[in-house]
């Protein structure tokens, strides 16, 4: 009997539709003939839930009692009896009562399975058994049914059902997944935004992974060759030809495969192998790479697959992205080719040869040569010299004796050319002469002889000479003018990147000396600095390894000021290239220079700040510390008046004025002083174990009574803060709260544990704010909207959130569900806290 088949439904969250998606399955099916029954479905009470389920026979569930109480589970044996063609099946994760036919609900699928029995279930991403940890990490709960991830990679087809984290909290706070007494804390705690997010993006993840397997899988049954790649870094060699901007969107492509891929272009510039482009070409690469999140580089190499392997080791690549040979086919007789060396000699690295549209069609610019053949070409072109004139002799002697002198010469002359492309001046020079006298004295009357009879033959001789020598030194001029011009180029690429680098406006110092040391191929580059013309010098900024300490130490040293040098580690440089090691000096100075200019920038704003923090203030003291002043004088006056009779009842309504004005200034003052701490930095928390039901209650004596709901679970963990300055920032957030809510409505203060950390969240049902204005409204002296006047000073929530940084926690804003602010107090849960049963529950007040 053929084995049943399972589609599984894979919910990014609770509540994001995959029992309904189950059930409409099961509708089309039904609708299509198929025979369907409903083998367990839980719908929780929800409507739409309940709606899917009519029309669906459902097998009566088996009932077991446990505790004393009557519990129902699938009952695996009546559906094996009534052998349906398809079962839909809720909840696969599902631990049964004890004493049912298997522990866990995913084995009766497998029996449904073997009895082959279509099974159509679903389950939430949390409850797969890898994602355990990582899913009380973020959201703080432990999933206690969970089921092995094979059950569900060996599900025949997956369907993720995924929903936004903002439309599913609007379905939360619509009462359409929990019933209204839970939705306050559901979104609070685990149907926070970051969570759900973080939640869906597991889901994401996870499933495109098991899409992968299924293209494995698909591969191997079709025997397609090749693997798939998952990488960490990328290195893409770049020539500057127009192929350029396919590879770099392929390794773009390959990248976003595998979590924090890193994409880094590297063009080698040197005489062949990766010849030197287009500069244009080279700069919108350049752009291209930067758009995708990747980083460009330029090499200088003599040898271009090893500078190319050796920059791919030094930054721990995992693949090397190469495009196919724009060559000739006949120009691969000349050598492999870099593709073929790289691919030869990459050991563990992985290497992509990618296909183009300009493959095999040539180069756009002839290569440029370097700074010599290569050792290569140079014993070829002597082998030419030397050895050619000999082999020549030899084959026009004994297979084709009688050629004319006239052609011989023509033979002669070619095997000279050749020499010259191949190997140079003088490898030219040694075929011209050892050719000369070859074509003397075997090809020249009388042979066997040096001596010339015919004075023409003398002639045709000398020119031959002749015509050697100059091809040979024109091919030499040819050569050295090309090296010229590739070390100039070269150095003009280099220094466009240091004027694009002064336009951008680049202030780090040490990624410029960075691409020093990666350019050279130093092992270490130091910006030395001393105070003066005499002074002892000390390091402004270095990159590599172990810096030199003075300028004498260094391989090479290029002096920028008196005061200022660039010294090398590494190997000594070729005068040639100290020229751009000159713009790189300048243009360290330059960024030097600007760093300490930003620093002072900054210095200044900070003053700037300052000032209108102390402008501020003076407008607060001139209008909202008057206020309560002016009240207090003219209560105390009216009471010191001798002209007046005050009831007992006036007088207690003067001092309570007296009082209220006190409590104010006491307030502004405490504020002031408190923001004055914080920006300048004294601000000094005496962190401790403390439980939030003992801090949070003395915050709400400012408030009027029966206007805020304390909610503390009795088993939250310690946290590790300074209980005064968290008692003083939820007594200015709470304040705030109830200043802004609605007559009638309460503020909620609500605790919870979120992992390693606590949450505390002051919720209103107030205007709310914008999204804009977050951030905005803990600035000092900042009051959002139409705040009267004389309300406060705009300090309240910037105090609360500097104590909560200086606990080393956060203070944030977040939009009530249906209206209105949320603050969240995030803080640290004390080192091995526990949850601590057995507390009182927190009162109301």
């Amino acid at each position: 009997m053929a084995r049943g088949t399972l589609r599984i439904y894979l919910g990014a969250a609770p509540g994001v539709g995959k029992t309904y998606a189950m059930l409409s399955e099961a509708h089309r099916r039904a609708e299509r003939g198929t025979d369907v029954v409903v083998g367990y479905v839980e719908h929780h009470r929800r409507p739409r839930t309940e709606v899917m389920m009519r029309g669906l026979e459902e097998v009566r569930r088996r009932e077991t009692e446990y505790r004393g109480t009557a519990l129902t589970e699938m009952d695996v044996d009546a559906i094996l009896r009534r052998r349906p063609e398809v079962v839909v099946v809720d909840e696969l994760a599902h631990t049964n009562v004890p004493g049912s036919r298997n522990p866990k609900r995913w084995q009766d699928v497998e029996e449904l399975l073997e009895a082959g029995i279509d099974v159509v279930s679903n389950l939430n991403i949390q409850h797969l058994e890898s994602l355990g940890d990582v899913v009380e990490a973020i959201t703080g709960v432990r999933q206690r049914e969970t089921l092995p991830d094979e059950v569900v990679r060996r599900a025949d087809q997956i369907e993720l059902v995924d929903m936004s984290p903002q439309a599913l909290r609007r379905r939360m706070a619509h009462g359409n997944i929990y019933a209204s007494d839970k939705i306050d804390a559901a979104l609070s705690n685990y149907f926070r935004p970051g969570n759900l997010t973080a939640l869906r993006e597991l889901a994401l993840l996870w499933t495109a992974d098991r899409v992968d397997e299924y293209l494995q899988q698909y591969r191997a049954d079709h025997r397609i060759s090749g693997v798939w790649q998952a990488r960490e870094r990328i290195v893409v060699g770049l020539t500057g030809g127009p192929e350029g901007r396919t590879l770099i969107r392929r390794a773009a492509r390959m990248a976003t495969k595998g979590s924090g891929g890193e994409i880094l272009a590297v063009h080698i510039v040197r005489s062949d192998g990766l010849a030197v482009g287009h500069s244009r070409e080279l700069a919108d690469q350049r752009t291209l790479v930067e758009d995708l999140g990747g980083t460009f580089h330029q090499v200088i190499g003599d040898d271009v697959p090893d500078a190319l392997l050796a920059f791919a080791r030094g930054v721990n690549a995992t693949q090397i992205v190469l495009g196919t040979s724009r060559r000739k086919t006949w120009q691969y007789a000349l050598g492999p080719g870099v593709g073929s060396t790289v691919a030869r000699e990459s050991g563990d690295i992985d290497v992509h040869i990618v296909t183009h549209e300009h493959a095999a069609k040539g180069r756009g610019l002839p290569a440029a040569r370097g700074a010599r053949l290569g050792r290569s070409r140079v014993i070829a072109g002597w082998l030419t010299g030397v050895a050619g004139p000999v082999l020549l002799t030899l084959l026009l002697t004994h297979w084709h004796p009688g050629i004319a002198q006239a052609t011989d010469m023509l033979l002669f002359l070619t095997l000279t050319v050749a020499a010259a492309l191949i190997g140079g001046l003088w490898p030219a020079l040694v075929c011209a002469a050892g050719g000369s006298l070859l074509l003397n004295y075997f090809f020249t009357p009388p042979t066997h002889s040096f001596t010339i009879a015919q004075p023409e033959n003398i002639i045709a001789i000398v020119i031959f000479i002749v015509v050697g020598v100059a091809v040979a030194s024109v091919v030499d001029l040819a050569a050295r003018r090309t090296q010229q011009a590739a070390r100039l180029g070269s150095e003009g690429e280099i220094l466009s990147y240091l004027a694009g680098s002064v336009l951008r406006g680049d202030r780090s110092l040490e990624a410029l000396l960075e691409r020093v040391r990666e350019t050279f191929g130093m092992d270490s580059v130091v910006l030395l600095e001393r105070s003066g013309e005499h002074g002892p010098w000390h390091c402004a900024a270095f990159v590599g390894g172990t810096p030199c300490l003075r300028p004498e130490e260094a391989d090479v040293d290029v002096p920028v000021s008196e005061r200022l040098s660039l010294a090398l580690t590494g190997r000594v440089l070729p005068a040639t290239d100290r020229r751009v090691l000159s713009a790189f000096a300048a243009q360290a100075a330059v960024v030097l220079d600007r760093q300490r200019l930003a620093d002072a920038a900054e210095q200044a704003r900070e003053l700037a700040e300052g000032n209108r923090i102390r402008t501020a203030l003076l407008a607060a003291v001139s209008h909202d510390l008057r206020t309560p002043l002016a009240g207090i004088k003219a209560s105390v006056t009216s009471l010191r008046s001798d002209d007046v009779a005050w009831s007992a009842e006036d007088e207690a309504e003067l001092l309570a004025g007296i009082e209220d004005g006190a409590d104010r200034l006491d307030h502004l003052v405490g504020n002031l002083l408190d923001m004055s701490r914080l920006q300048t930095g004294t601000v000094t928390p005496i962190i401790r174990e403390a439980g939030l039901e003992e801090v949070v209650p003395m915050a709400l004596g400012g408030v009027p009574e029966h206007s805020v709901t304390l909610d503390i679970p009795e088993d939250l963990p310690m946290v590790a803060v300074d209980p005064g300055l968290l008692e003083r920032g939820v007594a200015n957030v709470v304040e705030n709260a109830v200043k802004y809510s609605p007559d009638g409505d309460k503020v909620l203060v609500a605790a919870s544990a979120l992992g390693d950390r606590v949450e505390v969240r002051v919720v209103d049902r107030g205007p709310g704010v914008p999204e804009s204005a977050k951030e905005h409204i803990f600035e000092p002296f900042q009051r959002y909207g139409d705040a009267p006047r004389g309300t406060g000073v705009g300090l309240g929530l910037a105090v609360a959130r500097g104590f909560a940084e200086a606990m080393g926690g956060t203070l944030t804003a977040e939009d009530t569900p249906g209206g209105g602010l949320t603050m969240v107090f995030t803080l640290r849960a004390a080192t091995g806290a526990a949850a601590r049963p057995g507390l009182p529950a927190t009162a109301v007040t």
